[in-house]
């Protein structure tokens, strides 16, 4: 719109320089008139678009973003009760990274520091699983955790 304005301006401006060039008086008003009716009706078209978009193009932006939550919460899930090459693939970044996140240890500053809080928010049982570390190169017949681990492992970075 601050564009429109500036050319709106400069439009203006350059016939009634035009016009004055010319020494018609009546051309002056008539030019300058004439661009700031169009001027005006640009401006009139572009608030009309802009207040009335198309059905197809609005959004229920809510109801979208809930649908998109929804739909990553269940791949999350079928990915925690497949196998472990998947859980390690794509959960257990995600979760190592939250937890770098939330507990405030970074693994690259200080690997003992990282795993020690890890043992002890986790325990021994879920530890590995979260443990960037700890990934396996034969993964694809061992079976993931599952969605009983998934859903402890994340109410203890929520308690955090």
């Amino acid at each position: 719109m601050t564009k429109l304005v500036v050319a709106a301006v400069a439009v203006v401006v350059a016939a009634e320089v035009c016009a004055f060039v010319l020494l018609d008086r009546d051309l002056v008003i008539a030019a300058t008139g004439v661009a700031l009716v169009v001027v005006l009706l640009e401006v009139r078209r572009r608030l009309t678009q802009r207040a009335a978009p198309d059905g197809d193009d609005v959004t229920d932006g809510p109801a979208m973003s809930l649908q998109r939550w929804l739909s990553r919460t269940e791949t999350l899930i079928s990915w925690s009760e497949s196998s472990r090459s998947d859980w390690d693939r794509r959960l257990r970044p995600m979760l190592a990274r939250q937890f770098e996140l939330a507990a405030g240890q970074r693994k690259a500053k200080d690997p003992n520091a990282f795993a020690t809080t890890g043992r002890m928010l986790f325990g021994e049982r879920l530890w590995p699983w979260v443990d960037p570390d700890n990934v396996s190169r034969t993964g694809t017949t061992e079976p993931g955790p599952g969605r009983g681990t998934l859903d402890e492992i994340l109410r203890r970075l929520e308690r955090l």
